[in-house]
C-alpha cells in the first residue's frame, strides 16, 4: 500500500500543503499516522479524492479522449501558419501546436481558460 505525506499529496493535487491540511482537518481527506507519527494519505484514498475534486468539468459531452485537463493559457507563440499554445493545469504544463487560425478562432491568449484533451496511442508512465 502506497502512502503519501501531506506535502507529497499537495504536490500531486497541485495545491499548497496548508490546503491539504485544511481538507484533512475538515474530514474531506482521510489521513492516518505512519510508523513515525506523521500524517499520511493512503494512495487509493488520494486517487479517489483527486477524481472527486476534479469533478466533471464542462465540455464536450461525447468524446473518445479520456484525458482532459482544465487549465489556463499561460503563453501563445504565434507563427504565420502554426502557433504554440501553453496551458497550465494544476502542476502540469501542456504544450500544443495548432494553426494560428485555430488560435484566433478560439480566442486563445494568456489568461484565457481552456481545456486540453489528449488522445495518444503511446503514453509513458514512470514510477517515482
Amino acid at each position: 500500500m502506497h502512502t503519501y505525506r501531506l506535502s507529497a499529496a499537495a504536490a500531486v493535487l497541485g495545491v499548497s500543503d496548508d490546503t491539504v491540511r485544511r481538507w484533512a482537518d475538515q474530514g474531506r481527506l482521510t489521513t492516518t499516522l505512519d510508523g513515525e507519527g506523521r500524517r499520511v494519505v493512503e494512495g487509493s484514498a488520494l486517487a479517489g479524492f483527486a477524481l472527486t475534486a476534479a469533478g466533471d468539468p464542462a465540455g464536450p459531452v461525447v468524446t473518445s479522449a479520456r484525458n482532459s485537463f482544465v487549465g489556463i493559457v499561460t503563453r501563445v507563440v504565434r507563427g504565420d501558419v502554426v502557433s504554440q499554445v501553453e496551458l497550465l493545469s494544476g502542476p502540469h504544463r501542456l504544450v500544443s501546436l495548432m494553426t494560428t487560425e485555430s488560435v484566433d478562432d478560439l480566442g486563445l491568449e494568456p489568461g484565457a481558460p481552456a481545456r486540453a484533451s489528449v488522445k495518444s496511442t503511446h503514453v509513458v508512465v514512470e514510477v517515482s
